[in-house]
């Protein structure tokens, strides 16, 4: 089987910072988003050590800022390793620092000529400097084991979104003190503070309901990281850019999207909680938050719904980036494969032409029909206008917001549903990598290969290199090879002299089926080494029972 790597390894894919009890020493191989492997210890039952940084954006308030603040001051996360940062996002007048408040707590007021909730979140974090960063609605007043419990996640794995659980309450204003809720959340009596909304379930719950808690979830367990109160690694937050500070509705679904891609894995939190004093804005005003998502949210979560059914429209993020190697390729088949991506069933697409283009602008004077360069010379000229193409003298960076690569050489015929099909088998799958075996591959056996962003990106900081990537994405998320028969058109598209090149369809028809075989073999073998890790990883006698007792029957 013929692998094409076109991938390298981006700056900082490392685990994170050191520590007694940083996951770099030992990072769980998560598989997609089932975090069942990590066994979080027991509230109360354990040693903290990473610091984290609770950042609460805030906009007037006051009253509920002081009841937020009063509940942290009675959290069991050392205070040492605990520090609050209050954001005013223009509040005039001012806001201040109440009586009761977590040791460490400080307002800071950033630049007024910028606001918003996500600026502030920015401004908190870069203001702060724990090992985490855990951020808090300034209507959120939480249990006494709030902080420790989400931190326990933090301290067993670099790379995840943890949200924190919340009630909502439709609060009268001034029917509790800072001082009634200081006790009642130090007494362990914060559940009794407010009655239980009455409003229906919430649709995060009917989600881990159906998903197991998001154990069985796929690509969009991103969705359910609300900021009312979630926390993520700092190191990971900064390495997807922070917060959109251009999003004042939705930012943090979009934080949560990008952090998928990096490779993040969501957990829920339920071992604690909190009250939301409010109704949340989207089930007041649905409509109008609605409304208002579909350009803003549209524009920059490739796989929102918002957009599924919008054809024909150019986003900021696209669905899926395709690099063709175009070196030493005609014009009339590199034309061929790039306009019949353009014009598929998946429109949503940036293409990277890859070849040597900074080389057509040293000899300027040439003559045109004899120009060796004219193939290149051709295709520059040929999509010069088209925003969706770009010219690249080498693979550009993967970018990080868009959620599938497809690299294939120029000479490949997809069809109209071609990518379409490959991107609906890697989410059926919930594969992190789909190869295309065709039968006669141009550009001298190179195969379509179709690559998810957050398999690669998870890869990476898991300490993969270029030459195991594939191995590791195939651990955490699965390889599936497919026949390009039916995807790809097995005709090359005539060359410039009107002939086709010459083909041997008997052998070709006898390349796809070894190369098949070679798929399954390779995927074969892959089970065995996974097994093989799971049995030295596992010295439990009643484990080694279960197996011989017939758990290798199916091999």
């Amino acid at each position: 089987m013929t692998v094409v790597d076109t991938t390298s390894p981006e700056p900082g894919g490392g685990a994170g910072s050191g520590g007694a009890a940083d996951p770099a020493d030992h990072q769980p191989r998560i598989r997609r988003n089932d975090y069942s492997v990590l066994r979080p210890p027991p509230i109360g039952g354990w040693t903290p050590t990473l610091g984290v940084s609770v950042i609460i954006p805030a906009y007037g308030n006051a009253e509920k800022l002081r009841l937020v603040l009063a509940s942290l001051a009675a959290q069991t996360y050392p205070a040492h390793l605990m520090e609050t940062v209050v954001v005013d996002d223009g509040t005039d007048p001012p806001l201040s620092l109440p009586e009761i408040r977590p040791d460490d707590t400080r307002i800071i007021r950033p630049n007024t000529r910028v606001w918003g909730p996500s600026h502030a979140v920015n401004a908190g974090v870069a203001a702060s400097d724990g090992e985490v960063v855990l951020r808090l609605d300034s209507d959120m007043v939480v249990y006494r084991d709030h902080v420790e419990s989400q931190l326990r996640w933090h301290h067993l794995a670099d790379y995840l979104g943890v949200l924190g659980d919340k009630r909502f309450v439709d609060y009268a204003p001034e029917s509790r003190t800072p001082h009634q809720v200081y006790e009642a959340v130090r007494e362990g009596r914060a559940a009794e503070l407010f009655d239980h909304d009455s409003g229906g379930e919430l649709w995060i719950e009917k989600i881990l309901a159906r998903t197991n808690r998001l154990r069985s979830e796929g690509a969009q367990a991103y969705r359910i990281f609300t900021g009312a109160s979630c926390s993520v690694r700092r190191d990971l937050f900064d390495t997807v850019g922070g917060m959109d500070p251009t999003l004042v509705l939705g930012e943090d679904a979009e934080l949560g999207y990008r952090l998928a891609q990096a490779g993040a894995v969501f957990v829920p939190d339920l071992d604690s909680s909190g009250w939301h004093l409010g109704l949340p804005s989207m089930r007041v005003r649905r409509e109008e938050g609605t409304r208002y998502r579909v350009p803003y949210i549209g524009h920059r979560i490739a796989d929102s719904p918002l957009r599924r059914d919008i054809r024909g429209r150019q986003w900021q993020v696209p669905y899926a980036e395709v690099i063709v190697h175009v070196y030493n390729r005609p014009w009339e088949q590199v034309c061929d494969t790039v306009d019949r991506l353009l014009t598929g069933e998946t429109d949503d697409i940036r293409v990277v032409l890859v070849g040597p283009w900074t080389a057509l602008d040293t000899d300027p004077s040439r003559a045109p029909l004899d120009d060796p360069k004219i193939e290149l010379r051709l295709l520059r000229e040929t999509y010069r206008v088209d925003s969706r193409v770009h010219l690249s003298d080498a693979v550009p960076v993967r970018d990080g917001s868009v959620p599938f690569r497809l690299t294939l050489p120029a000479g490949s015929r997809p069809t109209h549903h071609a990518l379409s099909t490959l991107i609906d088998i890697a989410e059926k799958e919930k594969a992190g990598l789909v190869g295309v075996v065709l039968p006669t591959p141009p550009d001298g056996g190179a195969h379509p290969r179709l690559e998810r962003t957050a398999a690669f990106a998870r890869a990476y900081r898991l300490g993969a290199t270029t030459n195991d990537v594939d191995e590791i994405v195939d651990e955490i998320y699965g390889v599936r090879w497919v026949d390009g028969t039916g995807v790809f058109v097995d005709v090359p598209p005539k060359g410039k002299n009107g002939k086709e090149p010459p083909a041997c369809r008997e052998c070709g028809e006898k390349l796809a089926a070894a190369q098949r075989r070679a798929a399954h073999e390779r995927a074969r073998a892959n089970r065995f080494q996974r097994q093989l890790r799971w049995l030295r990883r596992s010295p439990s006698s009643r484990f080694w029972r279960r197996v011989l007792s017939g758990a290798w029957s199916k091999w």
